[in-house]
């Protein structure tokens, strides 16, 4: 997939749809071929995010240059789900921040490409994730910061539904209401699986807009799977002024790919090669690198 190829270039909201939809799906594709290599991986995660990260990073919601990764004046980008690492370094590859020819090194010894993003490593990322209830403090901060300087760039953060049960995010989400940091916009991948199981046997989650609405943000629910509907919605941010914004992307893990979808034991699932030939065949792309 040419560099060139460029979603302003397209004047049409069906052709950004389809630009938008094959992009997520070679992230996709890359990311399952990364843990088919690396025999190790979050397939499931990987492929439910996707079309969020790539609405984010190649619709260009996000102010970013990657000529310049620590260009002062950038968005920043927290991915708190840092456990699904392949669809965020095949993005990040993607919006040219590294070649592409690296992502063959997913998690091989002394690779940048860890099985958790490091900031010190790779270009682009901007905190070190995955321990989760990490990433949303860490934005807040960032947000915060950002505050403090009179600064005018934003903080987004991507959290996975089943990372909401732990207790820093809600600490953190205080936080953001106690200082208005409508600069601050959290994504919930509400994919409703997590390691082992659905989300609602382990801990019920609804009604998660309430709860977010409770904790002072404003709030909105959208199709995660849809980018324009992804890209409209967080055009808009903030949501409210004076109030940190929310929105809950309803996902399916394992999205695309029909030997995977909401099933839970692919949230660790490493494919053999004939399915991953079967998953580019029903996503419609292949990778080259």
């Amino acid at each position: 997939m040419s560099s060139e190829d460029k979603i302003e270039q397209l004047s049409r909201p069906e052709e950004r749809r389809a630009w938008l939809s094959k992009k997520a799906n070679w992230i996709r594709l890359s990311a399952m071929t990364m843990t088919h290599h690396a025999k190790l991986g979050h397939t499931g995660g990987d492929l439910s995010s996707s079309d969020i990260l790539a609405t984010l990073y190649l619709g260009n919601v996000l102010h970013l240059n990657p000529a310049e990764p620590s260009w002062p004046q950038r968005d920043r980008f927290v991915m708190s789900k840092g456990h699904c690492s392949g669809a965020f370094y095949s993005t990040l590859a993607q919006r040219g921040f590294f070649p592409l020819e690296q992502l063959k090194t997913f998690m091989d010894p002394l690779s940048m490409l860890n099985g958790h993003p490091d900031r010190n490593k790779l270009p682009g990322v901007e905190a070190n994730t995955g321990p989760l209830g990490h990433g949303l403090p860490i934005a807040v901060g960032m947000a915060l910061a950002a505050r403090m300087r009179n600064e005018s760039w934003r903080v987004f953060v991507l959290v996975g539904d089943g990372e909401l049960q732990e207790g820093s995010n809600w600490e953190a989400a205080m936080c953001a209401q106690q200082y208005g940091l409508d600069n601050l916009v959290v994504i919930v991948d509400r994919n409703r699986l997590q390691q082992g199981d659905f989300t609602e046997n382990t801990i019920n989650m609804e009604p998660l807009a309430d709860r977010w609405a409770a904790f002072g943000f404003a709030v909105k629910q959208i199709d995660g799977h849809d980018h324009l509907a992804l890209y409209e919605a967080f055009s808009t941010v903030p949501i409210a002024k004076g109030k940190p914004s929310c929105f809950i992307a309803r996902t399916t893990k394992g999205k695309g790919i029909s030997f995977a979808e909401n099933k839970p034991a692919w949230h660790h699932g490493v494919p053999t090669q004939e399915q991953l030939e079967l998953a580019a065949k029903e996503l419609g792309v292949e990778v080259t690198w």
